[in-house]
């Protein structure tokens, strides 16, 4: 009997996975503003919550952002880049995992493969906490999906094995795209790399600066409106075995 894979994307990178009955919570950033910046989708509902094991991909505040950690349950673990576990002392020292590129755990009920990334991985320009920016590849009941974090492309990707969902980051939050991110071309590469029955982009069309939609209408519309298009048709000429869809925030969809 195949096994249920459902997705909930919440916008930006966060987003619940469910193998099999295990709920799996990725980089949760539950808040309608984030210093600057500030979202135009619909805000997460309780749902968001609700997962047996928590992966954050690199310390910066949009990933690991500590308010939204502390709403889940005091017994959900949490898996954070090894180094950064100082940040969520005050969580439980129990339930914090530090992780590296290479590590594997059996962790909520799935199998956790920790892979690397291409990113910045300090904290941020006032602390001199930094740990490995990481990707993830999660398995259960035979059931598979891929989160490689915030990253370039990696000719490693070639090695993570075709998963049956990819949650692909294609953007960020403007006004321009640095080094460390994925286009929406190169998201389609990325998939095109590992091979998934369904992609769905994420970490695009949530936050914005405040003030500057207007002062900079063409990078929003590039960064901020296009990329989920723009990505559909670059998988297509890339990967057309490869299904995608563009997940609505908040609401499930079925992978089956």
């Amino acid at each position: 009997m195949t096994s249920d894979l459902s997705l909930t994307w919440w916008g930006h990178a966060s987003a619940t996975v469910q193998l099999d009955g295990a709920r799996v919570a990725v980089d949760p950033l539950l808040s309608d503003q984030l210093f600057h910046l500030r979202r135009y989708t619909a805000h997460p509902t309780a749902a968001a919550t609700d997962a047996d094991v928590v992966l954050v991909s690199h310390l910066h505040h949009d990933h690991l952002h500590l308010p939204s950690l502390r709403r889940f349950a005091r017994d959900v673990p949490i898996l954070v880049p090894r180094g950064g576990e100082s940040l969520l002392r005050d969580l439980g020292a129990d339930r914090v995992l530090p992780v590296a590129p290479g590590d594997v755990l059996e962790v909520g009920g799935t199998t956790v493969r920790v892979l690397a990334a291409t990113h910045d991985g300090g904290r941020g320009p006032h602390t001199k906490v930094s740990g490995p920016p990481l990707g993830f590849r999660v398995g259960r009941a035979g059931r598979s999906f891929w989160f490689p974090g915030d990253t370039e492309l990696r000719e490693d990707m070639y090695d993570v094995g075709r998963v049956d969902l990819a949650l692909i980051p294609i953007g960020g939050w403007g006004p321009t795209l640095e080094d460390g991110h994925m286009d929406p071309v190169d998201g389609a590469a990325a998939v095109a790399r590992v091979g998934a029955g369904l992609a769905v982009p994420v970490h695009w069309g949530t936050f914005w600066p405040l003030g500057l939609r207007r002062l900079a209408r063409a990078n929003h519309h590039r960064l901020f409106v296009t990329p989920g298009d723009r990505f559909l048709a670059a998988l297509a000429d890339l990967a057309p075995d490869v299904r995608a869809m563009l997940a609505a925030p908040g609401e499930p969809l079925s992978v089956d």
